[in-house]
């Protein structure tokens, strides 16, 4: 069999690879390494899984540590294009020791994180740059960064990135690169304007086909399980309760929001993956399932490309996809490199068409049989002893009230942060409404290592299963916006529409006020009668006595905490 030697690596590089316990060439390695290293251009086709990273990889740092130069500010030397961030991520972390061996430095730019330590550090100089088009794309307009001197260019997932509409910022990257240097284009299928980018920017490129773009790996073991749509979610926990790592996928990134919550709450260590997770969650939320912390990974389409974590024994579609790449990709987080893996999709009656050309196109002869909670077949399919973890409790702190209640007054706070379904009704003493708001919130939060909600998007702004951050949703929405629904605000839910608040911006404590506002259908009566407060003119309301400025006594027993707590609850109730 041939070794890394023969096909000419450098013997560096050959212990750096053996250190990782890499030590036999995979086929598309074998293949495209003796034209790469020579420095022909060159077009890879293979399937997801097959260890086309360091196919390309390599003779990026073999070619460039055997030509070194010095490092120029803001002109790197090889550029490595990929279509998301843990694609860019898992590269970055497969080149750096192979680099660091050679004596050359990698860097990665991307989205959704700081632009200025990327700027800084590319004015240092750099010789491997990996990044994603959009990023990239901005640092040289900006000036930060230009395309000079690249020597060598690496497209990685060029079909992914014609699916995400990259196209024309990848066309105009390419041609700031210079006409001479290498290009190396990696893509599972040559359709999507794939072909217009070998025409334009590879010089008589040399084509390896290693395996077919619809070809699933033999090691893979495909399985539907015809379910019954309540029998659905018991039938995935008992998959997820068996020992070893499992991805799950959804087509929606609130499904996959709210299913985590769901396995959480069923005893299953989860986190999830999605486009609207900041890039300091997705990281936290990787590492939580790489180390074990959480051996469930919830994911849309953004991880079916490039996420590669070692001994994932376990697939579930738990919403089949649309189309038969989008499965082949999802199923290629399983059985890489070699190794087996089981493939599951869940289906109901109503998605039987749907799955039966899906399996035709992606050239699979699944087995469906019928599935029950509680079935031997599940234990076949995931073996090992269940074991379900309780969700830890969540307490709610008094710094983490008290701090929620001085963000608050004066009625302009951003609102008491909670769930959709967070409670309204303060009828049960001062600031209980804002309470179980927050402590919805809370137990949102830890029930996920480490998701981030502060940056909600589109599809999870209706507030569901605890979401919390700085934009809330419609149903239990406070601050400056009033949601449509039972919003918080200057208004106190469960009050009347109509109902005036004193024009000073903060209510009496209930006690003042005959109890009025500790009753959540207090009416506007009740309000503006002995309750007392200034119309918004500034005159008396009718019913009120002045006393000639004299501030009104404090009710016995109502100082100190308790009054706080009385006039939170009366000025944010809702909130």
């Amino acid at each position: 069999m041939t070794s890394f030697i023969e096909l000419g690596v450098p013997a560096v590089l050959t212990g750096a690879l053996a250190e990782l316990g890499i030590t036999t060439p995979f086929p598309i390695q074998a293949a495209t390494l003796p034209d790469s290293l020579a420095g022909r251009d060159l077009l890879g086709r293979g399937r997801t899984g097959s260890g086309k990273t360091y196919a390309f990889v390599l003779p990026v740092v073999t070619r460039l540590a055997s030509d070194k130069k010095p490092r120029r500010s803001g002109r790197p030397r090889a550029l490595i294009l990929a279509p998301t961030r843990e694609l860019a991520t898992q590269i970055e972390a497969s080149l750096r020791p192979l680099a660091e061996a050679m004596g050359l430095n990698t860097l990665t730019v991307f989205g959704g994180v700081g632009a200025n330590p990327q700027i800084a550090a590319l004015r240092r100089g750099v010789d491997i740059l990996v990044a994603c088009p959009g990023r990239l794309d901005d640092h040289i307009r900006n000036g930060h960064a230009s395309l000079d001197a690249v020597e060598i260019t690496v497209l990685d997932e060029a079909d992914h990135m014609a699916d995400l509409g990259f196209l024309p910022v990848v066309k105009r990257l390419l041609s700031q690169t210079p006409v001479g240097g290498q290009r190396l284009l990696f893509s599972a299928t040559l359709d999507n304007g794939i072909d217009v980018l070998v025409r334009q920017f590879l010089r008589k490129p040399v084509t390896h086909h290693v395996d077919a773009a619809t070809q699933a790996p033999v090691e893979m073991d495909h399985h539907v399980l015809h379910v019954q749509p309540d029998d659905r979610f018991p039938v995935l926990v008992e998959l997820l309760a068996a020992p070893g790592r499992s991805v799950v996928f959804t087509r929606t990134k609130r499904r996959a929001k709210v299913l985590t919550r769901q396995l959480i709450t069923a005893g299953v260590p989860a986190v999830e993956l999605h486009g609207n997770l900041a890039q300091n969650a997705r990281n936290r939320n990787l590492s939580a399932f790489s180390d074990g912390t959480a051996e469930t990974l919830v994911a849309t389409d953004i991880a079916a490309r490039g996420i590669h974590v070692d001994d994932v024994a376990l697939v579930i579609h738990a919403d089949p996809p649309v189309e038969h790449k989008a499965y082949l990709h999802r199923s290629g987080r399983t059985a890489r490199a070699g190794a087996r893996g089981t493939v599951i999709t869940l289906m109901t009656d109503d998605q039987q068409a749907d799955v039966r050309d899906l399996t035709k196109k992606a050239g699979i002869r699944p087995l469906t049989r019928r599935a029950r909670p509680g079935d031997s077949l599940l234990a076949e399919l995931a073996p090992g002893e269940r074991s379900f973890i309780a969700p830890a409790p969540v307490v709610a702190t008094p710094a983490a009230e008290g701090a929620a209640s001085g963000r608050g007054r004066g009625g302009r706070g951003r609102g008491a942060g909670g769930s959709g379904q967070a409670s309204t009704d303060n009828t049960g003493g001062g600031g209980s409404g804002r309470r179980s708001g927050r402590s919805g919130a809370s137990s949102g939060r830890d029930a996920a290592a480490g998701s981030d909600n502060r940056r909600a998007g589109s599809a999870d702004r209706d507030g569901a299963a605890g979401s919390t951050g700085r934009r809330e949703a419609a149903g239990g929405s406070g601050g400056r916006r009033d949601a449509a629904a039972g919003s918080g605000g200057r208004r106190a839910a469960g009050h009347a529409p109509g109902a005036e608040k004193p024009a000073s911006g903060r209510r009496r404590p209930a006690a003042e006020s005959g109890g009025s506002q500790r009753s959540g259908a207090a009416s506007p009566a009740s309000r503006n009668g002995a309750g007392g407060g200034r119309s918004a003119s500034g005159t008396p309301r009718s019913g009120q006595s002045r006393s000639g400025g004299t501030p009104q006594p404090r009710p016995a027993g109502s100082g100190g905490a308790a009054a706080f707590s009385a006039r939170a609850g009366g000025r944010r109730s809702g909130r």
